[in-house]
């Protein structure tokens, strides 16, 4: 499967869950990369308020919004400590159902 098909994949799979889950999903994953709501904000090109509305479950976050928190997941699978290359692989596929 391309990595264009599980970004697809996933990001549909992403949509089914209801809506306290992707906030939940947000905020472990941006938690895993020892990211504050802002930074985080910062590095998806979002308001520090979206960030806030995604985990907590006011605002779901779109499928260009899930494509942008992939990519950021990807390059923390790049990441030199192997306990969160492997927390945010383990969270991908957990919540996301993504195979590599």
């Amino acid at each position: 499967m391309g990595s264009s098909s599980r970004i697809t994949a996933g990001v549909k799979k992403t949509l089914s869950l209801k809506q306290p889950q992707v906030g939940y999903l947000i905020r472990e994953l941006r938690q895993l990369a020892g990211l504050t709501q802002e930074q985080f904000a910062l590095r998806l090109g979002v308001a520090y308020a979206t960030i806030n509305r995604w985990e907590n479950a006011r605002v779901q976050p779109s499928s260009l919004a899930l494509q942008q928190i992939r990519a950021v997941i990807d390059e923390l699978g790049e990441s030199p400590s192997p306990q969160l290359r492997e927390g945010s692989r383990n969270l991908l596929l957990s919540y996301l159902e993504i195979q590599d």
